[in-house]
């Protein structure tokens, strides 16, 4: 198997990884995911596409994640780690997709508009 790389985003994160075979060494900005994710709920959602395919320790992921914060950069790393599967195996599709790790989340922040206290919600009215 030659190096699959891949890019996930969410928000306003961006993750780009590149997966070989290998022992299941996951590799976050040259940390390693316990020290650069040390809750275990953003561990647990970064292995979940291997969890689904039962392919947990296969896989070395070197990870590069920029921007947003970490539940958006853990999201972002789950969808491109999907995608690299994805690439190496396509019989394994319709088990992720089942899941919902293929599909980008799109939503975002909605922008603040002027005349408002934040991007929908007004200043408090004052009858007198």
């Amino acid at each position: 198997m030659e190096v699959i790389n891949t890019s996930g985003r969410r928000k306003t994160s961006v993750a780009r990884i590149y997966m070989t075979a290998g022992q299941g060494n996951i590799t976050i900005n040259g940390k390693d995911i316990k020290a650069y994710f040390p809750n275990e709920v953003l561990q647990t959602i970064v292995n979940q596409p291997f969890q689904t395919l039962e392919a947990i320790g296969k896989y070395d992921v070197t990870a590069n994640l920029k921007g947003g914060g970490v539940s958006g950069q853990a999201e972002a790393l789950r969808l491109a780690i999907a995608k690299a599967l994805v690439v190496e195996n396509a019989e394994t599709k319709s088990a992720l997709r089942k899941e919902g790790f293929v599909t980008r989340d799109p939503r975002m922040v909605e922008r603040k508009k002027f005349g408002k206290r934040k991007a929908r919600r007004s200043f408090q009215f004052s009858k007198r």
